[in-house]
């Protein structure tokens, strides 16, 4: 069975997942269509990721220039599908924070992968996130009549409007990776519709956690994986870092990641004289992630607004305890007391008092707490298991034009 993905930007250090996704799809025996807006010239650490990049076709590689045959031949091709994608343009432009001229790029997107896709023989689409990946796939619908599908992650899709009304109505079906997200996805759309909705976890494969040791390092060492953006909390946990120095406590920090919000963390560390006890590594591939959580005591990541973050999964399932905020999806994996440490997020003084908590409890209790997790995290997010749903939903969906 052939099928294409479509995604914003393929592939990404924050998007193994995808590609987990894609690669567990492929031996089911699917053949698996790479389209992306963007993505061929990124500077990649992993180099899993790098082969994926050979392998995804990009539509601006050759910048809006280069949609502009693909979208005239489908103007005279089917003019009454292409003024009907106009239609759907001017209603989104009505009812979304993007103007008219975004939706009428979406169309161009949309009408060289048409092309691609028919050329390929792919019967369906799938669209990860429910931006403009599920708006250019809703259009190669309305341009092509091609199936499709999208998976929602959030927290972006759920802070803006996003026309998912229309983007659930019009597809086969709509995936959450939470129930959470299922039900964000059920406010946003009429109860008819419902059924086409669907939970289906991202997955973590065997390798990523198979031989790992239980026990724990002696260094007091958190780390934190994520893009370093207001949403993640970095900056509060500096500053529950900094209540904890002030104490004279022992620790390290390791940030894993980067963003638009780096520089303004590194000032809050040089402010609150961290430097010691506070690292930022930047982006790093999957292998060195791993060894990252593997060498620290605990996973914190005080989110304040998420999706369910692929890395508690990950560090669950590398029997590591974690800290984290009740929001969203994350508290129908995490669980207090057990797994890890929940609280509430924005708040510094819980925060503080988790990591401290952490600090204090015995290598006994603490890898009672990984045992917990892994156990979990396997049960919850196994890679077959999840795929397999997906993969049902592809062939079980009514394929007809």
């Amino acid at each position: 069975m052939k099928i294409a993905y479509f995604i914003n930007q393929y592939p990404k250090v924050s998007h193994s997942f995808i590609r987990r996704e894609i690669v567990e799809l492929e031996l089911l025996g699917f053949n698996v269509q790479r389209i992306a807006l963007r993505g061929w010239n990124e500077s990649l650490p992993d180099p899993e990721d790098s082969v994926e990049q050979r392998r995804t076709r990009y539509l601006l590689r050759y910048g809006l220039f280069g949609l502009l045959a693909p979208t005239l031949v489908s103007l005279l091709r089917s003019p009454i599908r292409f003024f009907s994608a106009v239609g759907l343009a001017i209603k989104l432009s009505r009812s979304t924070d993007h103007r008219l001229l975004h939706h009428m790029v979406c169309i161009a997107e949309a009408a060289r992968t048409v092309t691609w896709v028919n050329r390929y023989g792919a019967v369906h689409l799938h669209a990860h996130f429910g931006t403009n990946s599920a708006e250019v796939a809703m259009f190669v619908y309305v341009l092509g009549r091609v199936p499709y599908s999208f998976t929602v992650h959030g927290p972006d899709e759920f802070m803006r409007p996003m026309a998912l009304d229309e983007k659930i109505l019009r597809s086969r079906f709509a995936v959450a990776i939470s129930s959470f997200g299922r039900s964000q996805l059920y406010v946003r759309s009429p109860y008819a519709a419902w059924s086409k909705i669907h939970v289906v976890h991202c997955g973590l494969e065997r390798s990523f956690y198979a031989g790992v040791s239980p026990r724990l390092p002696k260094s007091p060492r958190f780390v934190c994986v994520g893009r370093l953006c207001e949403a993640k909390g970095q900056l509060l946990l500096i500053e529950a870092a900094a209540r904890m120095a002030d104490k004279g406590m022992i620790f390290e920090l390791v940030l894993v990641g980067d963003g638009a919000l780096r520089v303004d963390i590194e000032n809050l560390v040089r402010r609150f004289g961290l430097g010691d006890k506070v690292r930022i590594t930047g982006w790093l591939s999957s292998a060195d992630v791993r060894k990252e959580i593997l060498a620290a005591r605990a996973l914190v990541l005080p989110s304040f607004a998420e999706g369910l973050p692929v890395v508690i999964m990950e560090a669950m399932a590398l029997r590591r305890p974690v800290l984290t905020t009740y929001v969203a999806g994350i508290p129908e994996l995490v669980r207090a007391g057990k797994d890890g440490w929940l609280f509430p997020a924005g708040c510094v003084d819980t925060l503080t008092h988790a990591m401290e908590e952490c600090l204090a409890t015995p290598d006994v209790d603490l890898q009672r707490m990984g045992e917990s997790g892994h156990r979990r995290a396997i049960e919850r997010h196994s890679i077959e298991i999840e795929t397999r749903k997906l993969a049902n939903l592809f062939r079980t969906a009514n394929f007809s034009p």
